[in-house]
């Protein structure tokens, strides 16, 4: 194998567990991830938590919105979600309830920042806990990202690549200004989905320092074939099968 086998990325609600909950960050840590991804949002308090919507409907059918409640307010209440073809109850988890099993097991978060609101807040928490080298963010197009410098410059962040930008540019015009985004926000590499990515963007990016994380591949087909493009980092559902991979790979070599 020619290129270091990509970081595996565990996406929230990986190997079919409730997304947004700790024993989904628990399950992707013990299979073998090499980095978990959570969605952030921050309650009307300030504190985050997990969650990629800010509208969540409660056990008993009313929906609230969590930008609009105190984390106190929301604790008392269990929310319905689906998942599969059921429907389940879930309790809010804050980003405070799962840092610490990170910095036990000493993988990696990352931060999917769903509102500029949650960034001072993250920094404060990654402060609180003294793990700037075991946090980073994404989820931050180029005006988040520069917010994210001026704002928390110690925070890592990787750059989300803008996708309409590679349906209404030339495929090289998208790569040149994705990447010089990146490099103008200080981003330490580029966050795109996997749609998007071509050989010459992942060797453009390369030649720039930028590594080239992407989202999200659950067959091993496609896991196949970016990991022969180089890309430094495969997002997945299914982290099983990927770490399979690694190990069928690393034997061969």
């Amino acid at each position: 194998m020619s290129n270091p086998f990509p970081i595996i990325t565990a996406h929230c609600g990986s190997m079919n567990t409730l997304d947004h909950t700790l024993l989904s960050v628990q399950t992707g840590l013990q299979l073998g991830a090499d980095v978990v991804e959570e969605d952030i949002r921050v309650t009307k308090d300030g504190i985050p938590v997990l969650a990629h919507n800010d509208e969540w409907v409660t056990d008993h059918g009313l929906k609230v919105s969590l930008s609009r409640m105190t984390y106190e307010e929301l604790r008392e209440l269990q929310f319905d979600v689906t998942h599969g073809q059921q429907r389940e109850t879930i309790a809010i988890c804050r980003l405070e309830d799962i840092l610490p099993v990170i910095q036990a097991s000493g993988k990696i978060v990352n931060l999917d920042v769903k509102v500029d609101e949650s960034i001072g807040p993250i920094a404060a928490l990654v402060k609180k806990f003294d793990m700037a080298g075991q946090v980073f963010l994404s989820g931050c197009g180029l005006n988040r990202a520069e917010l994210a410098e001026r704002s928390a410059p110690d925070l890592r962040k990787l750059l989300n690549a803008d996708s309409n930008l590679f349906r209404t540019l030339s495929y090289q015009e998208a790569m040149v200004k994705t990447c010089e985004d990146a490099l103008s926000a200080s981003c330490f590499g580029i966050n795109i989905e996997h749609i998007h990515v071509r050989q010459e963007l992942v060797a453009y990016a390369k030649s720039l320092g930028l590594p080239v994380y992407i989202w999200t591949v659950n067959e091993e087909e496609l896991m196949r074939s970016y990991i022969n493009l180089g890309v430094a980092s495969i997002t997945t559902r299914d982290v099983a099968l990927l770490v399979n991979l690694k190990q069928e790979l690393g034997e061969r070599d």
